[in-house]
């Protein structure tokens, strides 16, 4: 272990800790943006808040910045190619369908869950700008299982056997 991980090496060790893939929205002077992102955790149930963080070197990261409402779309496993396109720069909202959303976020058909969000709070994360942000409506469908990226790749859960779920756990409470 050293004070300066060598950073490749570092992402790699990460990358073992699997996540879900989301994209992010939002609206900001009437220009839609919008971004693929693995940095989202739930913060807070009461009060409802969720966090996300954008790289410092993201040429849009001021417009986020000035953002009061995000759409944030947990992505359901069949939705690889809308993780791809708002990956990538370019024209990623040319044919996509999307309504608005609370604080005219657009939102996006066919995610896994989408929490629609107020902007709360930002705070300095390294070379990252967190973003906790006050969940104003989800929605959720058990039915459409979660979009999985892991070790660089995209990845799918086991289904294995169905089994009640574990948490909460009582050491919680």
């Amino acid at each position: 272990m050293t004070d300066a991980p060598d950073p490749m090496a570092l992402r790699r060790a990460l990358g073992q800790f699997p996540t879900g893939v989301c994209v992010m929205t939002t609206r900001v002077d009437g220009e839609l943006l919008g971004m693929t992102m693995s940095s989202f955790n739930a913060l807070s149930l009461d009060p409802a808040l969720v966090l996300f963080s954008i790289d410092k070197r993201a040429r849009g990261l001021p417009q986020w910045e000035r953002a009061q409402a995000y759409a944030i779309h947990a992505l359901a496993e069949n939705q690889q190619d809308l993780s791809n396109r708002f990956a990538r720069p370019g024209a990623k909202w040319e044919g996509i369908a999307h309504t608005p959303g609370h604080g005219d976020a657009p939102l996006l058909p066919g995610a896994a869950a989408r929490f629609e969000c107020a902007a709360h709070t930002r705070h300095d994360g390294g070379d990252h700008v967190l973003f906790i942000a006050r969940i104003v409506r989800f929605t959720a469908h058990a039915d459409r299982h979660p979009l999985v990226f892991a070790q660089g790749r995209y990845a799918s859960l086991d289904r294995g056997q169905a089994a009640p779920p574990l948490w909460p756990l009582d050491i919680h409470y």
